[in-house]
């Protein structure tokens, strides 16, 4: 099931990094179009959030921790079996990228090499970890699995630190080796790439980056979560392994 939910048959989403930004946007999106959203994300779910069923479809969950992120995947399973629900996506929006002491940029030479396996198992080993998962669940609804990815992937960033760069270009390329190993159970397998987004998390100094954007401005958090929707939705049937520039043309 995909698209516009109707009664009876309602799809259910299963996204990470839930809280802010990108994804605050993309919980908004799916449920205006009638979607169940199951957030996940390392903080506990805030009173202040305006969804009604926002306890009862939040877990708490430290992507970087495996033993933790194997219990997450137990308590999706069993929610959706006790509400008889069908995953129809999952969406690795999770994300971090870590600063030095003073918010500087990380690089290759700057990284500490627990630093490298934190960033790697959050970007990288969650989504494959999460997608393996919950596969039965996503083949039995012909699911669909949008990994969120960067432009920091395909070349050197003025913010971006190394760890999360090579993380996001590693994520890229096991977009299209899911694809390929998802798509003959009826999954299909997409990443997008957001460039420079107006949320909370961008960097100081972002505002001059937009000289450089060929649409001379920042993307704005809806923009992404109407792609995502796109990718989860039976628009993209014949979609998979592709990975969808978000960027004003930044990447050009």
């Amino acid at each position: 099931m995909s698209g516009k939910a109707t009664t009876g048959h309602r799809p259910t989403l299963v996204l990470t990094g839930a809280s802010r930004g990108i994804g605050h946007a993309t919980v908004k999106k799916f449920s205006a179009e009638g979607w169940r959203v199951i957030s996940c994300s390392r903080q506990a779910f805030s009173e202040k959030c305006p969804w009604p069923m926002g306890p009862e479809d939040h877990i708490q969950v430290d992507l970087s921790d495996p033993e933790n992120l194997g219990f997450a995947v137990q308590e999706i399973r069993k929610r959706l079996e006790e509400n008889g629900c069908q995953l129809s996506a999952l969406v690795n929006n999770a994300g971090i990228s870590p600063k030095g002491s003073e918010g500087q940029r990380l690089d290759s030479l700057t990284t500490a090499m627990h630093e490298w396996r934190t960033v790697f198992q959050v970007n990288f080993f969650a989504p494959i970890l999460l997608g393996r998962g919950l596969f039965e669940e996503l083949k039995a609804a012909k699911g669909s699995v949008v990994n969120v990815t960067s432009i920091a992937g395909m070349r050197v960033h003025p913010f971006a630190g190394t760890a999360y760069a090579t993380s996001k270009a590693a994520l890229a390329s096991l977009t299209r080796e899911m694809a390929a190993d998802f798509g003959p159970h009826g999954i299909r397998v997409n990443a997008i790439a957001p460039g420079e987004i107006d949320t909370s998390i961008l960097s100081p100094g972002t505002e001059k980056m937009i000289s450089n954007i060929p649409l001379r401005r920042l993307g704005l958090p809806e923009e992404v979560a109407d792609t995502i929707f796109y990718l989860c939705s039976s628009n993209s049937s014949y979609v998979t392994g592709s990975e969808i520039h978000i960027n004003g043309g930044q990447h050009v």
